[in-house]
């Protein structure tokens, strides 16, 4: 079992940058694929991006390539989002999320643990 805690989020002008990260408890957290997701007001959870157990492969979506980053320090037990030239649409509590049994976790019904989310807004 592991639990997620996500820090890192906040108010950001339109073009600016924040960097989320998501600490791990247990030791074997190099053993999980982790995910970014996000959820808008009165949207549904939507993937972010994903990494795979020993951080060689990453994915994101289209809505964010180019400008968001996925990285994993397996050492600290920590996954990072590194956020580039945020828009106000990438306003949402972005959460991460961790799955045992898979390569990457892309879809909020593939991971069996969840972090409680940090808000981050862009204002215009």
């Amino acid at each position: 079992q592991v639990q997620l805690v996500e820090s890192g989020g906040g108010l950001v002008q339109a073009g600016g940058s924040l960097r989320l990260s998501c600490a791990a408890s247990g030791r074997t957290f190099s053993s999980y694929a982790m995910g970014w997701f996000r959820q808008a007001p009165g949207k549904e959870r939507e993937f972010v991006a994903s990494i795979n157990r020993s951080g060689g492969i990453t994915r994101s979506a289209d809505s964010v390539k180019g400008r968001f980053s996925i990285s994993r320090d397996n050492a600290k037990n920590t996954v990072y989002l590194q956020m580039n030239s945020l828009k106000p649409e990438d306003t949402a509590v972005y959460y991460c999320a961790a799955d045992l049994t898979i390569t990457a976790v892309t879809t909020p019904h593939q991971a069996t643990y969840w972090g409680q989310g940090t808000q981050v807004t862009v204002s215009s």
